[in-house]
């Protein structure tokens, strides 16, 4: 992810209910070379179009991932996947043995990603997102090197 990307992640996020909304300084942070905690942004490129984006911080060998996001239109088409991949040799790369992150209770398709990935529930977090107001559901892995 790139300065000049931040309109369109901006914008895929504020197309989906369950993404994250965050101020255009929080991407700014993630790309930012020199940030704390070291994070990893990355995106998803489609008919030259950036149809979806990650970003992952890793703290001591733990990364969390912060937000994972396709645009609805290229979803269940391998993206999120690729980028969840992708993000996974990036955080360890910089160390992380452990991948932990958390999902809306009812969002299903993103639950069984992360499921395929190999994921596991470690607990839940009642309350956790609003509009609605729902569970989270926390998961982990402990990632490989291979």
């Amino acid at each position: 992810m790139q300065e000049g990307d931040l309109e369109r992640v901006i914008a895929i996020a504020a197309s989906l209910g369950d993404a994250p909304q965050w101020r255009r300084s929080a991407y700014e942070d993630a790309i930012a070379v020199d940030g704390s905690p070291r994070r990893i942004a990355l995106v998803a490129e489609l008919a030259a179009q950036i149809a979806g984006f990650s970003v992952a911080s890793v703290v001591v060998g733990l990364a969390e991932l912060e937000s994972i996001a396709v645009v609805e239109s290229a979803q269940r088409c391998g993206i999120g996947a690729a980028l969840l991949r992708a993000t996974m040799r990036e955080v360890r790369s910089f160390g992380a043995q452990e991948m932990v992150l958390e999902v809306r209770a009812s969002n299903i398709g993103a639950a069984a990603l992360y499921a395929k990935a190999g994921f596991g529930v470690v607990g839940r977090r009642p309350g956790y997102y609003s509009n609605p107001v729902e569970d989270a559901i926390l998961l982990g892995l402990t990632l490989s090197d291979s």
